[in-house]
């Protein structure tokens, strides 16, 4: 035991794994005569205890038999093998033998779990003297480290025969030859199907439509009973929102019991913001199959004005491009601010199930997020989405401005000031001659004063050094958007949405099952009539039927271009300002401040047949790498870092191509063109 720190940590790259990925160390003694050891890292035992569940031969569910912890400094000389945490795991089908109670025939007095425990009233009929079990020890001087000790390998009784399983006779037939109980999977599918509003009836004709679908039961989730899910229901209908009644205590409370939930907790304190980081294992498994080699989005500050603190969400894109939560993170501060405190966990928590998974780009709504941050944590590329500035300016404008012609004018101004194509590298000079030239719009120019000006210069500064999102992805998020402020801002929830823990609640159980049963639907095609369309399928999606053919656009002159409708061929839309994230159509879903698929869809082709021009980001990045090329410093150190960073910009400007080839990055309207050469001289010497 002595040399247990000696021995390799094995991590194996799959998502779960059991004791055959591993090479076993055999220690003399023990209850068996011997145990056999690993080490892994503590963070993946989880992992382990799902994997050694899925036995093809002996199929089975570890519960937890005895648990005992320590605090850190409590010892002052611990062994090798001294633990911070010990857990004792057992298979569900012992230690107890019932299989000849009833007959009279058992010896069950003969064993005893480890724990004293006697008989489990309720469970005697799964109870087959099976030994199996295993330890696992959180070592206390290495604390990211686990020590699994196997005391028994094998899934047998007393005498050493098969107890359960394929390869117990006895079991043929019976559910014995399965996991005794039904699977997490399962599990959460049936709370999902309680939650949208799935009967128990159809749950159930559901499933054995499934179960013959695949030829009749293979596992134990084949064997669901009306009872087990009346007992989800129950769980259900006895579990509340306020587990304390002191909003704080009822946070931490939910913390405490859903720990698999949690990537990142900091309780308020003194300087100390409130941050709670929230990922069920669904939607890890959604960021594992969506954002290696993807995107992850960020959705920012939603319910600032009525939530007791802000909300934001991490988005991957599915294969319909709709946005799927693939995390929630509640903050009392500005997310942007301490990002840094919890990007990491998270960045951690997926690499732990696959060290190959891998990010394209991570796109910010929020110019103020700490993009080096980001960067380090996912080794990607970083991109600026407009979505949110575009949506409440479109929106105030609709609802402001009357005239239409006025709007599309002040529409296309807003964009100039973001992108500061009119008057140079001074954001505000634009800001004043937008307010001189449509000053009789009194009512917009107040709410835009007051809410926008202040933060113009940091939205242009971002602009100008961060990559841009183009305006596919805006449809995705204000999907998104809607669905959230519709399940959340139902009028019937107003007295709870001071309370952290009712949105925690909501999140993680009904507004998870919308996303949940979508997911099922795509992939088996079942309850198709409980999905929304307004809100499972995008203007992005949409955009990607559109004929090419359908789209007439003068590449000579871009100031205009035309749709045909999809549905009636005689009717065709408009488009103003084409190519832009500013760009407005004259459908109805456009009218009312929204992204459609006509905006989206001659955007695309403005990038396929290279009408638009590049992004200013990327412009401005040619024009430097010009420049410290063709006129390198004489001194040498110097020269060979400039030659180091031109080398690390024409890798980024690649990059750029790459993502603009595959629709994630906006083109600019060409008003900006001839604003170039001086917002490249502004950036070189800001840098």
């Amino acid at each position: 035991m002595e040399d247990i720190l000696n021995l390799p940590v094995q991590d194996p790259p799959c998502i779960e794994f059991s004791a055959a990925h591993i090479k076993w160390v055999k220690v003399e003694g023990g209850r068996q005569g011997g145990d056999d050891i690993a080490l892994i890292p503590f963070t993946r035992v989880d992992d382990f205890v799902k994997g050694e569940s899925s036995n093809a031969e002996c199929p089975a569910s570890f519960r937890i038999e005895s648990r005992r912890k320590r605090s850190e400094g409590s010892i002052s000389k611990p062994r090798v093998d001294g633990y911070l945490e010990y857990t004792l795991y057992w298979c569900s089908y012992g230690p107890e033998d019932y299989r000849d109670s009833e007959s009279g025939l058992g010896d069950v007095s003969s064993i005893k779990p480890a724990t004293g425990k006697g008989s489990r009233p309720g469970r005697r009929h799964m109870m087959r003297g099976c030994l199996c079990h295993f330890t696992v020890k959180r070592l206390y001087t290495r604390p990211h480290l686990a020590l699994i000790i196997y005391n028994q390998r094998k899934h047998v009784d007393k005498t050493g025969a098969p107890c359960h399983g394929i390869l117990d006779q006895d079991a043929v037939g019976t559910r014995a030859m399965y996991a005794p109980r039904i699977s997490e999977e399962l599990r959460q599918k049936v709370m999902s199907m309680l939650h949208v509003g799935i009967s128990l009836d159809n749950i159930i004709q559901h499933h054995m439509e499934v179960v013959q679908g695949h030829g009749g039961p293979h596992n134990r989730d084949d064997f669901l009973t009306r009872n087990d899910v009346r007992n989800i229901e129950r769980v259900i209908r006895n579990t509340s929102h306020e587990l304390h009644i002191d909003d704080e205590c009822s946070v931490k409370l939910w913390v405490q019991r859903h720990p698999k939930h949690v990537f990142y907790f900091q309780d308020a304190s003194g300087s100390e913001p409130f941050i709670l980081g929230i990922q069920t294992d669904w939607q890890l498994q959604q960021m594992l199959r969506y954002g290696h080699n993807g995107s992850i989005a960020s959705h920012s500050t939603f319910g600032s004005k009525k939530f007791k603190y802000p909300l934001s969400t991490l988005l991957v894109f599915d294969s319909c491009q709709n946005a799927i939560p693939i995390a929630w993170v509640i903050t009392s501060s500005l997310v942007g601010q301490d990002i840094h405190k919890w990007i990491g966990s998270l960045a951690e928590r997926i690499r732990t199930k696959d060290l190959r998974w891998r990010v394209n780009s991570f796109l910010v709504d929020d110019p103020s997020f700490g993009i080096s941050v980001i960067r380090d944590s996912f080794q990607c590329r970083v991109l600026l989405c407009v979505w949110h500035v575009r949506r409440a300016w479109i929106r105030s404008l609709l609802k402001k401005c009357c005239n239409i012609e006025v709007q599309r004018e002040m529409f296309k101004h807003l964009g100039w000031i973001l992108y500061s194509s009119r008057s140079g590298p001074n954001a505000m000079e634009a800001v004043e001659e937008f307010l001189e030239v449509f000053v009789d719009q009194s009512a917009f120019m107040d709410y835009f004063r007051r809410r926008w000006s202040p933060h113009i210069e940091s939205w242009v500064s971002g602009i100008r050094s961060i990559p841009v999102a183009g305006p596919e992805p805006h449809a995705a998020f204000e999907s998104y958007h809607r669905r959230l402020k519709y399940k959340l801002f139902n009028e019937q929830h107003t007295n709870f949405w001071h309370r952290i823990d009712w949105l925690i609640h909501t999140l993680t159980t009904e507004f998870h099952s919308l996303y949940w049963l979508d997911q099922y639907n795509v992939e088996t095609g079942y309850f198709p009539n409980l999905r929304d369309e307004s809100f499972s399928t995008n203007a992005w999606y949409q955009a990607l039927n559109v004929s090419d053919n359908d789209v007439i656009l003068d590449e000579h002159n871009l100031q205009l271009a035309k749709v045909i409708s999809q549905t009636d061929r005689n009717l065709a839309y408009t488009i103003w300002n084409p190519g832009s994230e500013f760009s407005l159509c004259d459908c109805d879903w456009s009218s009312l401040g929204n992204v459609c698929k006509h905006v989206i869809k001659v955007a695309m082709i403005c990038k396929s047949r290279q009408v638009a021009r590049p992004l200013l980001a990327a412009q401005v990045y040619r024009q430097t790498l010009l420049s410290l090329l063709h006129s390198p410093p004489d001194e040498p150190v110097i020269l060979d870092h400039a030659i180091l960073c031109a080398t690390r910009l024409q890798q980024e400007i690649k990059g750029l191509e790459d993502l603009s080839n595959s629709g994630l990055l906006q083109q600019l309207p060409p008003e900006i063109n001839s604003q170039i050469a001086d917002n490249a001289l502004f950036f070189a010497r800001s840098h």
